[in-house]
């Protein structure tokens, strides 16, 4: 066996070569578009079967320095936990709280029920919690700030496990949440509330759909080179600041003897300072402006969403799917029943309890893209669901807030006291 090992400035390298192979695939595959499949995943599942193919065919094993990766990682949960705003509760309503509490529910069952089916097939209980919230509701950036807690813990090939289910998550997310919504509203509305509309798309969902896709979308954020720079690094230094402090955090959280991912200290105190700085007022070139402008927030998750996707360029390309082999059956019966379990949820609790109207069947479809796959999945779903029938505002308002605010947040905890109970 050859070994090539590529340390993390060589591995990073390659990690945006896949992510910018993924951006050219997406851009001319229609089927990655269809099912909202990212980039770094798309382009990264390439790279990975090319080390397949080196390991299976030429003997030739490729390892990859990941060290970059995970401060990339921490960087893009940091900006998460900024994105926190508990303000959106009180002002969301009896809607939002019904999908907390709906979030909840998902994710307590999609760990339950894989560690049934692992100790049905004698298998590890922790392939249970890579393929359980941490992949579906979670995703890839979860199961990377997971892995290595789990390769700790003795789950060998952790990070692979999780992508594959997390990528399978996706897939199904989409397929699913559609046909669902569809069913609702055939089998459960009036005949009133499931007439097509006569124009072919609304304007308002087209530009929540993609409000960048549009020039007048981009023209709204157009700046100058120099207000751009400087906002971009007011965020940058933002969340460098707040990443160091959190590993004071960590530290501290780990001598409680409680397992916790490596960034859960940044993200909550991040949290902390977002929703702490909203409390005062600051005086700024002569006016008073709430504390919380001060983070400049589009700036915070645009340079989150860079980090989050040079981290999955990383980690998908370190993954060695040579080690799956072992756990097809097991991944498929567990993988199978996650989706199965997620349309019963949908069907016959999520849309009684959501009030059982047409806003209800379209937030089913969101909800399986996001318990799934993720917050883009869920709304292509929902823009897919209203194309068809009729726009409506509340899910494309609560689903957001749901999957960028309080998803990570909730299945980090969640996740966490499973680990430290089994």
């Amino acid at each position: 066996m050859t070994h090539i090992e590529l340390d993390m400035i060589q591995t990073a390298g390659v990690g945006a070569l896949a992510l910018m192979a993924g951006m050219m695939m997406t851009r001319r595959i229609g089927f990655l578009q269809r099912f909202c499949v990212p980039s770094p995943v798309s382009g990264g599942i390439v790279f990975s079967f090319i080390t397949l193919v080196l390991y299976g065919c030429l003997d030739v094993e490729v390892s990859f320095d990941g060290t970059l990766g995970d401060v990339f990682m921490l960087a893009f949960f940091t900006s998460v936990g900024f994105q926190s705003d508990l303000k959106v509760i009180r002002q969301g309503g009896k809607l939002l709280a019904i999908m907390l509490v709906l979030l909840v529910g998902i994710i307590a069952m999609q760990n339950l029920m894989p560690q049934a089916v692992t100790r049905l097939m004698g298998v590890s209980p922790l392939i249970g919690m890579a393929t359980g919230s941490m992949a579906m509701t979670g995703g890839h950036g979860t199961v990377g700030g997971f892995a290595s807690v789990l390769e700790g813990m003795g789950l060998h090939g952790a990070d692979t496990i999780g992508m594959a289910a997390a990528t399978f998550g996706l897939i199904a997310g989409s397929m699913i949440g559609g046909p669902l919504a569809e069913r609702i509203i055939r089998t459960k509305l009036s005949h009133e509330q499931m007439q097509p509309h006569e124009e072919a798309a609304d304007p308002a969902m087209a530009g929540i759909e993609s409000d960048e896709a549009s020039p007048e979308g981009r023209a709204k954020r157009v700046s100058t080179n120099e207000q751009e720079f400087q906002q971009y690094a007011k965020a940058t230094y933002s969340i460098l600041l707040v990443m160091g402090a959190g590993t004071l955090v960590s530290w501290l959280l780990a001598r409680t003897g409680i397992t916790f991912p490596t960034y859960f200290g940044a993200l909550i105190l991040a949290a902390i300072v977002r929703n702490t700085i909203g409390l005062f007022r600051y005086k700024v070139d002569g006016r008073w402006v709430k504390g919380d402008k001060l983070l400049d927030m589009d700036r915070i998750v645009s340079v989150g969403n860079i980090c989050l996707s040079m981290f999955l360029g990383v980690a998908m390309i370190s993954l060695k799917l040579w080690e799956l082999h072992t756990l097809a059956l097991p991944l498929v019966v567990i993988l199978v029943s996650q989706v199965l379990m997620m349309a019963l949820f949908a069907y016959w609790v999520a849309f009684p309890l959501l009030g059982r109207d047409y806003d209800a069947a379209v937030l089913c479809a969101g909800l399986c893209g996001f318990g799934l796959g993720a917050t883009p999945n869920a709304m292509a779903n929902m823009s897919a669901v209203c194309y068809k029938y009729r726009y409506s505002v509340k899910p494309f308002l609560i689903v957001p807030i749901i999957g960028a605010m309080f998803a990570d947040l909730i299945n980090t905890a969640i996740i966490t006291l499973f680990l430290n109970v089994i």
